[in-house]
């Protein structure tokens, strides 16, 4: 068990990662060009500890967004994701209106963590970031909580750990039931992930790798 001393109020996980909350981010694209394709949908879930300082999942806030306009999109993006971006009950909301209601959400939880700021996680991190950064610029938020380049990536992670780099064969690895049916769904694939991450890290203390 996390003892925290009689007199901290401080919540554990802010002494984990340096003051970062982990943010699971997933994105769903019309292409890999983060700066010209468009954003389909994403998912974010945060990360919490519990009082046996074991990571697990909090909180999943899922979007389906629009096009920007002008945006990109690829055929054999959309044919790998399935998602069709004119389908009438789609029900997206511009970027403007998704990001600054995700990032406030987001910033919340890094408040509620007593955390700094957030730090995104993901498979093959880079990617889901530099999406994510660009939105921002588009959108003119100016109160980002993500590190602008520090990223947790699980596929990196999970080589480590498991010796896969591919998401569903990590999960699988891990014990994490995966239903390739659902796959390449931002909110499906977000949680996976965060389950993941949570795995490997939980592992890691359980060998007695933390706290040092």
């Amino acid at each position: 068990m996390i003892d925290q001393g009689d007199e901290s109020n401080v919540h554990p996980m802010a002494e984990r990662f340096r003051g970062f909350l982990p943010v699971v981010i997933d994105v769903e694209t019309g292409g890999f060009n983060c700066q010209t394709d468009a954003i389909l949908e994403i998912a974010a879930t945060t990360i919490t500890m519990n009082n046996e300082g074991q990571l697990c999942i909090d909180k999943t806030f899922d979007y389906n967004i629009e096009p920007f306009p002008g945006a990109n999109l690829e055929p054999a993006a959309l044919e790998f994701t399935g998602i069709d971006p004119h389908h009438p009950f789609r029900e997206a909301d511009p970027e403007e209106m998704a990001f600054p209601d995700l990032l406030q959400s987001i910033r919340k939880q890094v408040k509620t963590h007593d955390c700094n700021r957030a730090v995104l996680v993901g498979h093959n991190a880079h990617f889901d970031h530099g999406f994510v950064m660009a939105a921002v610029e588009r959108c003119q938020i100016k109160r980002n909580p993500f590190h602008p380049f520090s990223v947790f990536d699980t596929a990196t992670l999970s080589g480590l750990a498991f010796g896969q780099t591919v998401l569903a064969k990590a999960c699988q690895t891990a014990e994490i039931e995966f239903d390739n049916s659902k796959a390449h769904s931002a909110a499906y694939d977000t949680k996976k992930t965060a389950e993941l991450f949570c795995s490997i890290v939980n592992k890691w203390t359980n060998l007695g790798g933390w706290p040092l």
